[in-house]
């Protein structure tokens, strides 16, 4: 069994079923939109990038393509050996077991944070956060893309999956921490119906996802998400 680093959050669509969550990374587009709007607020060509909650390593390349040194921290011992596979040819890019809230970093030691789809989720992040203050440099930037469960019918489909999850009390949240907003309008396409089901039933309950499928036509589902940021 994979070992998992004390303190962990579970994440279980990607823990349980990595690969199916691999064809939900390949779905989503536009290729690079992401990146797009982080680099606009602050470049990293150069620059030590860290990802927390890097997975099996699915955007460590494209990262490693403009940054000087890139560093993935993830808490699951067999996504972060997946990782380390991936990234073998890449001589700037590391992947280290670690958490969010404990990140296996010096201090002041990079220059960019992006999680993605991984811990930083509202209230109850803050040791994260505080993390985040110490591993930064000055001058540096940390990016959070989470998913706007607030819009469109993912959104609804999210919420009523999640129904704990209050949108507005995450807006507070980041709100009251000091840090920017910015929507971003993404999509999933894949090549199968197939491929499509299975996603949609890591990321809901069965008797939603079974909703969503009905009202999907094609193989296209708008996926609104938000783009956080901070400069340190």
């Amino acid at each position: 069994m994979a070992r998992i680093v004390s303190g962990a959050v579970p994440s279980p669509n990607i823990w349980n079923t990595p690969q199916i969550y691999e064809l939900e990374n390949l779905a989503v587009g536009p290729a690079g939109a992401a990146e797009a709007a982080m680099r606009a607020v602050r470049p990293w060509d150069g620059a030590t990038v860290v990802e927390i909650g890097c997975g099996s390593g699915f955007h460590l390349p494209v990262l490693a393509a403009s940054a000087g040194r890139v560093v993935g921290v993830e808490p699951h011992g067999g996504l972060a050996a997946q990782a380390a596979a991936r990234c073998a040819s890449l001589p700037g890019v590391s992947v280290r077991t670690g958490t969010a809230q404990a990140l296996p970093l010096p201090d002041a030691s990079a220059d960019v944070a992006i999680a993605r789809w991984a811990y930083f989720f509202g209230p109850g992040c803050e040791p994260g956060l505080r993390e985040l203050g110490r591993v930064l440099r000055r001058g540096g930037a940390a990016f959070v893309v989470d998913v706007d469960a607030s819009r469109g019918a993912f959104g609804r489909w999210f919420r009523r999956s999640l129904p704990s999850y209050s949108p507005e009390a995450v807006e507070r949240f980041w709100s009251r921490q000091g840090w920017r907003r910015e929507e971003l309008d993404l999509r999933m396409t894949f090549r199968t119906r197939a491929d499509l089901e299975a996603v949609l039933r890591i990321e809901f309950t069965p008797e939603v996802a079974g909703e969503a499928l009905r009202e999907i036509e094609g193989l296209d589902v708008d996926y609104p998400n938000v783009l956080r940021w901070r400069e340190f």
